[in-house]
């Protein structure tokens, strides 16, 4: 099948061309090339987006609510079919531990049936102003939408973008990274099979480079830009939607922070903070990145927290029993390499984070790594490092972690442990995170809205709120004669 050759989907049709080349496709968990994926072009990208444009524009799609929600469940059904071999797909192409995979793909057909509901339930708002005259307020689909996917979640960072688009009645262009996109074509192979989406409502076009995303954020045709990925990356985004003011919906960095009290379940707080540090091997915008401890329990805590970082076992993504999988590439294992090295120097490390060996040198792992600092100007601090490291800082009272908690330029998620429920709630209102968690982490559902305050982004993510990055209101005005 064309999707496994990671081809690019245009119009309905598998598209082959490569006028830049091959991407080569890595399995980050022993170096091997899985296979490659044709890489694109601005001209397949401009393709792309006028064959969203005739769809949206010629077909019923934007006023039908119902086929849109018959076509989003029709999707779900052979997501939730094909869930087990996208999953392995997901494994061996981005490093990401086979149960996480797993757990990936459910949340994505899961995020698709919730939207085939909310399609049905787009309602608008009536207002008399005075006698004889009535203001209609309507929800109508903004037009050609420009989804760009980052590599570390490939089907639900599409799915969570793609699926609130289509439920309000627009057309979608999709960018996968270049890690990903023999994932991606097998998402697409799902929405090609869904009979209910006319061609050209869904295209997908492949980029190893800048040319294609240059496209997808400065094309006239295109309406709304919704990209999950680096703040630096985000800022060239909205400069190149400038020109054109189009809306943008940004999910971007993050630093978050878990802070624990002293009078929290410990036990609890290890096993939260361990799951939150490692998910997606370290390389989730969302995941734990600092760990804040009050005085009375900061030495106890340091050591519970280094056993239990020491004691992850390293893997193939594929293998039972992995708790921790490969980095995304050669490259950004080396960055990351070279960010412990600095810490060793620059603060005090704890457990001190190694690549593989054995059998698993040939991929690109690197263990856990912990290190104490004070400094909140540090940039190991101020960084999204984005992977297995965390920085261990330490707190007085409540005004002082709310101090040390808020001193990034990043808002997008934290979270708090304690027994005490006024302080908990007093936390969550203090702390500047689109999203605080209470003695857990990383708890992320369809029904609920996502997104981050300051350099975390614009908008939100997920929920009825979602969609409002892609609708327009539009007043329409009545005025009885007589």
């Amino acid at each position: 099948m064309s999707y496994e050759l990671g081809h690019h989907y245009i119009a309905g049709k598998w598209i082959a061309d490569a006028p830049n080349g091959l991407i080569d496709v890595e399995n980050p968990s022993d170096g091997s090339v899985l296979g490659t994926a044709p890489n694109g072009s601005a001209e397949l990208a401009d393709r792309a987006v006028m064959a969203a444009r005739h769809a949206f524009e010629t077909t019923s799609w934007a006023s039908d609510p119902r086929q849109r929600a018959a076509a989003l469940l029709e999707f779900a059904n052979i997501l939730e079919s094909r869930a087990d071999s996208i999953a392995t797909l997901m494994a061996r192409e981005n490093g990401k531990v086979l149960a996480q995979a797993r757990h990936e793909v459910v949340a994505g057909y899961s995020e698709a049936r919730y939207y085939a509901g909310v399609a049905r339930n787009v309602f608008g708002r009536t207002f008399e102003s005075g006698v004889g005259k009535l203001s209609l307020m309507t929800r109508e689909p903004s037009g050609v939408v420009s989804v760009i996917v980052p590599w570390n979640a490939p089907v639900t960072l599409l799915v969570r973008s793609v699926a609130p688009a289509l439920a309000a009645g627009c057309a979608v262009v999709i960018k996968p990274a270049p890690q990903t996109p023999l994932t991606n074509a097998a998402v697409m192979a799902c929405f090609d099979a869904a009979a209910s989406f006319p061609p050209g409502i869904v295209n997908s076009v492949n980029e190893h480079g800048t040319e294609v995303g240059t496209v997808l954020s400065s094309h006239p045709q295109i309406d709304v830009i919704s990209f999950t990925g680096s703040s630096r990356t985000g800022k060239v985004i909205m400069a190149n939607a400038s020109d054109t003011i189009k809306h943008v919906s940004l999910e971007l960095g993050g630093k978050s922070p878990a802070v624990v009290f002293s009078d929290a379940d410990l036990d609890r707080s290890v096993a939260e903070i361990r799951r939150g540090v490692l998910a997606l091997n370290g390389q989730m915008c969302t995941c734990i990145s600092r760990i804040l401890v009050q005085d009375d329990i900061y030495d106890e805590m340091k050591q519970r927290l280094a056993d239990t970082f020491r004691a992850v076992r390293l893997g193939d993504a594929r293998t039972g029993g992995t708790e921790l999988g490969p980095i995304i590439d050669k490259a950004n294992q080396t960055r990351l390499l070279g960010i412990i090295d600095r810490a060793a120097d620059e603060a005090s490390m704890v457990v001190h984070g190694k690549p593989g060996d054995g059998d698993l040198a040939s991929g690109f792992f690197i263990s856990p790594t912990m290190f104490e600092i004070e400094d909140l100007q540090h940039d190991l601090v101020q960084d999204e490092l984005f992977g297995p490291i965390v920085s261990l800082e330490r707190f007085t009272d409540e005004t002082d972690a709310i101090t040390r908690a808020n001193a990034t330029r990043f808002g997008l998620a934290a979270s708090v442990y304690t027994n005490n429920l006024n302080l908990s709630m007093r936390m969550a209102r203090k702390l500047k995170f689109g999203t605080v968690w209470m003695n857990s982490h990383n708890r992320l559902f369809a029904e609920v809205e996502t997104g981050g305050y300051r350099e975390s982004g614009i908008g939100r993510l997920h929920g009825i709120e979602a969609m409002n990055d892609f609708l327009e209101t539009k007043h329409i005005y009545i005025e009885a004669e007589g």
